[in-house]
Order: C-alpha cells, then sequence, then structure tokens
C-alpha cells in the first residue's frame, strides 16, 4: 500500500502561482512513476502531469497540452514527494487536483495519462483560480 497526501492548494488570482505537493508513505516511493490528474465541477478527472521512475539519470516528464509550458512536474525520492509547480494560472485551471503512484515498470506516453491505470490516489486539494 502507498498512502498520498496532497498539500499546497488554495484560492489565487490568475496569474498567480502556487506549488502542490504530494507526500508518499508506505512502499519504495521511488518504484513509483507519479501523476497529477484534475477534476472540475461537473467534468471527469483528466490528466495535468507526469514523471516516470527513474531511467538512468534521467526522468521522464509529460505534460496535458492545456498546462504544457506553464506546469511543471517534479519529484524528490530523499523527501518521498512529488512537486506540481503551476504558474500563470488560469480559471479553467480550477479544480480538485490528485496526485497518483503507478507501479508499472514501463508506460507508453498514452498510458501514462489514464487515470484508471494508476494504483493509489491521495485525497485531492483544491485550486482555485479567481479572474
Amino acid at each position: 500500500q502507498v498512502q498520498l497526501v496532497e498539500s499546497g492548494g488554495g484560492l489565487v488570482q490568475a496569474g498567480d502561482s502556487l506549488r502542490l505537493s504530494c507526500e508518499a508513505s508506505g512502499r519504495t516511493f521511488s518504484n513509483y512513476a507519479m501523476g497529477w490528474f484534475r477534476q472540475a465541477p461537473g467534468k471527469e478527472r483528466e490528466f495535468v502531469a507526469r514523471i516516470s521512475r527513474r531511467s538512468g539519470i534521467a526522468y521522464y516528464v509529460d505534460y496535458a497540452d492545456s498546462v504544457k509550458g506553464r506546469f511543471t512536474i517534479s519529484r524528490d525520492n530523499a523527501k518521498n514527494t512529488v512537486y506540481l509547480q503551476m504558474n500563470s494560472l488560469k480559471p479553467e485551471d480550477t479544480a480538485v487536483y490528485y496526485c497518483a503512484a503507478d507501479s508499472a515498470i514501463t508506460r507508453n506516453v498514452y498510458q501514462g495519462r489514464v487515470a484508471a491505470l494508476y494504483d493509489y490516489w491521495g485525497q485531492g486539494t483544491q485550486v482555485t483560480v479567481s479572474s
């Protein structure tokens, strides 16, 4: 079992920044690829970003087109934490943000965006962006 706890959400104005954190406990954090998803009221949960397990000295990252260039995903395995730095926030970024852990050794880009393939989920943190 892996327990995930998100933090860092809040109410901000358009153009502001927030950094979300997701701390993991339970099993070896470095063995999991990590993803961020979000769900706005009345909408389905959607992919935001993903960071792979370490591959050599590199991590592979992927972003939804809607956040590319504004959001950055990173991880600190020593702290068992994955981050989502969100800059230039827009009202359409308003949602509950969830982190998730994927135990698969490899995924292609499309699989990495599928929420159902992730094994563990946090409880979510609300991000509200006012115009």
